[in-house]
């Protein structure tokens, strides 16, 4: 039996953490999250790419608990916004906004363009305490809808069509959205990779 290794989630959400570990079920790792930690100082995205935001969240988490850290990063980037709202995704209607205010302000930005062609990406980081990381990116094209439909998940999932499977993300329940989510294919990724991973982690830990 490989000894277990820890892997700290760079998040406080239960939700996400459950998702992982349900995916990591079958290999040796024990996996953490910030909750499971004294107050740590918080990380500001401030990086222009989602692919430095989730390498600063990971590399940083990784060095102040000194062990591995996973952390991801993800937003819509919209072509007829010039790729808005991008890395500011959750704060494009403001740092407290709801994601039915972030929704309608996206809608309002979108009047009268025919161009509603959208994308969400994601981007993982895995980082050791000594700095280096390895990256997934994964990314899921649509359209942005004329206005909100469904109930289920959250951010910019009622406004994001999926042509597909004919829905908005709102509208597919977690079992498809997982199935073809920019995430649920980065995460799909990393779990194909995973041995190469633990065998990484093991030389870097």
């Amino acid at each position: 039996m490989n000894e277990l290794i820890s892997i700290v989630i760079a998040t406080r959400n239960k939700g996400k953490t459950a998702e992982i570990e349900e995916m990591l079920r079958d290999f040796p790792v024990q996996i953490k999250n910030l909750g499971d930690f004294g107050p740590i100082p918080e990380i500001e995205e401030d990086g222009d790419t989602f692919d430095e935001n989730a390498y600063k969240k990971a590399s940083m988490t990784a060095r102040m608990l000194g062990v591995p850290a996973l952390a991801d990063d993800s937003g819509l980037v919209v072509e007829a916004l010039g790729g808005a709202p991008g890395v500011y995704s959750a704060r494009y209607a403001g740092e407290k906004a709801t994601d039915k205010e972030r929704c309608e302000k996206l809608l309002k930005e979108m009047q009268g363009k025919t161009n509603r062609k959208a994308a969400f990406e994601c981007v993982i980081s895995i980082a050791v305490p000594a700095g280096p990381a390895l990256t997934y990116e994964a990314r899921c094209e649509g359209l942005i809808a004329e206005e909100p439909t469904g109930e289920n998940g959250f951010g910019y999932d009622p406004v994001f069509f999926f042509p597909p499977l004919k829905k908005t993300f709102a509208e597919l329940t977690r079992t498809e959205k997982s199935r073809v989510s920019h995430r649920g294919k980065a995460l799909y990724e990393l779990k194909e990779e995973f041995e190469k991973v633990l065998t990484w982690l093991r030389l870097h830990t």
